[in-house]
């Protein structure tokens, strides 16, 4: 007997807002799968406002408002059962944040919870990640956002620790991250991760997700520490125009790339690792995978 019911997530970042819409697909006697339907991605880019100047500007309150209001009716039309919308690090940082959540309430009919960093990691600890690693060697798993970035140490398919610091790409590119975050993130990484022989990171993001593409390689191979400094110094020596013209990226992608991917690097360095992997998951498919199994709330439409 075969059962398909839809879910989705909305996941309010600090530099983007997604909605994935998944079926979840039960057939008697074979494990659940997971099959992404749709993605829709609206770069408001709310760290912008929040770490600035505190709050979510009207003008952006109002892009949310937009935005909520088109994915309750895609959610809809797609006849989703239920979704969760998580909204991170810019919002839960707002001084008007609960108050924008409860117009986007009223007004899209879309219920956010606003999470702190803790929750967020777990919620993207709950991906399949056994699906992409090895049971019998030990990761850094690192989701760079736009306002936080979380870091989860997987040792033998076991969570050994995990953390969010408040360096993101968004923060980077306003100069609002602090030596002293870079050097406790430093000391976290080194602690948790002396005790192995070897370690691999696991990248999550779009902006990995983007290199990866570029990159050619064959889903599954990683990305080797070379290739990525080799890059990163290649979009350094671009100017913000030259990396939408001649490097064809989006205009939204074009600056945030090079904090993430010095992100990325940093923690390859304090981990002795030599490769990452991109497997191209989130919170959103964490979101997804917590609502099937009950770990969170979630609304019914």
């Amino acid at each position: 007997m075969l059962k398909i019911t839809k879910y989705a997530a909305i996941d309010i970042g600090s530099n983007a807002v997604r909605l994935l819409i998944s079926n979840i697909i039960e057939q008697e006697g074979e494990p659940v799968k997971f099959k992404k339907s749709s993605l829709v991605r609206v770069p408001i880019r709310l760290g912008s406002d929040v770490f600035i100047n505190g709050e979510i500007s009207e003008e952006n309150q109002q892009r949310m408002l937009d935005t909520m209001t088109a994915f309750y009716l895609l959610m809809k039309s797609h006849k989703v059962e239920k979704y969760k919308a998580c909204a991170t690090s810019a919002m839960r940082e707002a001084d008007n944040g609960h108050e924008v959540a409860a117009l986007i309430s009223e007004k899209a009919n879309i219920s956010i919870d606003i999470i702190d960093g803790e929750e967020e990691a777990a919620i993207i600890a709950a991906t399949d990640l056994h699906q992409f690693i090895k049971e019998d060697r030990t990761y850094l798993y690192v989701d760079v956002g736009g306002g936080s970035t979380e870091f989860t140490v997987i040792h033998h398919s076991a969570i050994m620790a995990s953390r969010s610091f408040k360096i993101g790409t968004v923060r980077l590119l306003n100069d609002m991250v602090k030596r002293e975050t870079w050097s406790q993130l430093e000391a976290w990484i080194k602690a948790n991760t002396a005790g192995y022989d070897k370690l691999e990171v696991i990248g999550s993001g779009g902006n990995i997700n983007k290199i990866f593409k570029i990159s050619g390689k064959a889903i599954g191979k990683p990305l080797t520490y070379f290739y990525l400094t080799t890059y990163y110094n290649k979009l350094q020596s671009y100017s913000y125009e030259e990396r939408i013209t001649e490097l064809e990226l989006n205009q939204d992608r074009a600056d945030v790339i090079i904090p993430a991917t010095r992100i990325y690097l940093s923690a390859m360095k304090w981990s002795g690792a030599k490769d990452i992997y991109v497997p191209k998951i989130g919170l959103s498919d964490g979101i997804i995978k917590s609502v099937y199994h009950n770990t969170v709330s979630s609304v019914i439409i």
